[in-house]
């Protein structure tokens, strides 16, 4: 029987691959396939019934209101100009280092990480403002590219982060799942809020290693235009930058870690002062509003028409015996737990040069994490795990998304070669922190 939800998978991969949208794949293969195994005997139909509970399901869950709230955050910051003007400020702050416009690059794509916490739109911002600028002072092409793509995909892990806030969901019900699977009633539970907390370390880790290597390279390097000025940037319009958006971070992130709000709580706080700080900046309007409201309900909807999709497969697929092929995967693995582990996180870095964040979190993770979690790993721990491996996978050639990102905005003199060879050394450093977060839990704080 373990042929059928197979067979279920091979149907919606091979309609994937002839380009129909994700969303409506996930549903209607899975809900096709259902009512052609009914007449067999093979699957329920009563389950069918337990669609709409699951749709209302998503649609009243007061964690994932979060995701459209900081969606509109970000959208509002990076269509405001704020993240350009930082982006300037932070390259006049270090026009006295030698390379300070890449490491003020660096620094940007953190803050704009924690602020809008979309990886592609990071990606676009930073490649239309900074891309060009590296360039014109020197910087090889390949290391720019590098710098640039590397850089905006710290929005996968550094919080508040979108893919953090669907994982820290999906985690929850996995966790629940798999305590119950082990007759334990007394269940502990997993937060978005504890997610946040545990990405931090690793996501200074990541920061750090490309800081340290952005330096080795600039000494390298002698054709980088270094002038160096009195009169650079002073502290007051620096100041003036940073200021807002940072206290905006700190107080969505520490109202989270200090237990004070909900994340989604906290969405609605960093919401409001998105906008409170565009109005300050004299740059709130009508159309304005108008605007980034559109933005953010078309990338909502195509979030939450995901997360429909994937809870009417995920059901369908658990319907026709999937369980039971899971577990027989898993059971056949030599080498205990750690094997299981590293081929899940093989499987789940391969999905992601096809699959975005959403689907992986969403179809995936719910399958695969329940054994884990029966296995005794911290659910945690896991979660950010698959986060900096997404995050690898999303900047790995040839089918990384970050990269077909820069490549839409790159110069057409940018050959996408060059754009290859300069994630690598990024990617490296990303495996390296993958590793040490592997190899020493504690790291996470939440363990």
């Amino acid at each position: 029987m373990e042929i059928i939800p197979l067979l279920l998978l091979v149907l919606i991969c091979l309609a994937l691959l002839f380009g129909y949208p994700v969303a409506f794949t996930l549903s209607g293969v899975s809900i096709l396939f259902a009512l052609i195994c009914i007449p067999f005997g093979i699957f329920d139909e009563s389950i069918l019934k337990s669609i709409p509970l699951r749709i209302f399901g998503i649609m009243n869950n007061v964690t994932l209101l979060a995701v459209p709230l900081f969606i509109f955050m970000g959208t509002v910051l990076e269509r405001s100009g704020i993240a350009a003007k930082m982006l300037e400020n932070m390259a006049l702050a270090f026009k006295n280092i030698r390379g300070g416009l890449s490491i003020s690059i660096i620094a940007v794509g953190a803050l704009l990480a924690a602020s809008t916490g979309i990886v592609g739109a990071t990606v676009v911002t930073m490649g239309l403002m900074s891309l060009p600028v590296l360039i014109q002072q020197g910087y090889k092409k390949d290391f720019s590219s590098g710098l640039v793509a590397s850089t905006g995909t710290l929005g996968q892990i550094i919080p508040p982060s979108i893919a953090l806030v669907l994982l820290g969901d999906v985690m929850s019900n996995a966790y629940q799942r798999a305590q119950n699977n082990m007759g334990i009633f007394s269940q502990q539970t997993v937060t978005v809020g504890d997610l946040f907390v545990g990405a931090i370390v690793p996501g200074i880790m990541i920061c750090l290693g490309y800081l340290i290597y952005t330096i080795y390279q600039n000494y390298k390097n002698p054709n980088i235009l270094f002038e160096p000025e009195a009169n650079s940037a002073s502290f007051k319009d620096i100041l003036k930058t940073l200021a807002l958006p940072l206290l905006l971070i700190i107080l969505v992130l520490g109202s989270i870690i200090a237990g004070i709000a909900t994340p989604t709580e906290a969405s609605a706080i960093g919401a409001a002062g998105a906008l409170l700080i565009v109005l300050i900046n004299g740059k709130l309007s009508l159309g304005f509003i108008k605007e980034t409201s559109q933005k953010t309900a078309i990338v909502s909807t195509m979030i939450f028409t995901i997360l429909i999709g994937a809870s009417i497969f995920s059901l369908i697929f658990r319907g026709v015996g999937g369980d039971d092929l899971i577990d027989l995967v898993f059971g056949s693995l030599p080498g205990g737990p750690y094997t299981a582990l590293i081929f899940v996180l093989i499987f789940v870095f391969l999905l992601g040069f096809i699959l975005d964040f959403i689907e992986i979190c969403y179809v995936i993770v719910p399958l695969v994490a329940p054994p884990l979690l029966m296995m005794g790993f911290d659910p945690v721990w896991l979660a950010i795990l698959i986060a900096i491996n997404l995050q690898t996978s999303f900047l790995t050639p040839p089918f990384g998304f970050s990269l077909f990102y820069l490549r839409g905005v790159a110069d057409e003199s940018i050959q996408t070669s060059e754009i290859y060879r300069g994630v690598i050394p990024f990617i490296v450093i990303q495996i390296i922190v993958l590793l040490l977060v592997l190899g020493m839990p504690f790291l996470i704080l939440n363990n």
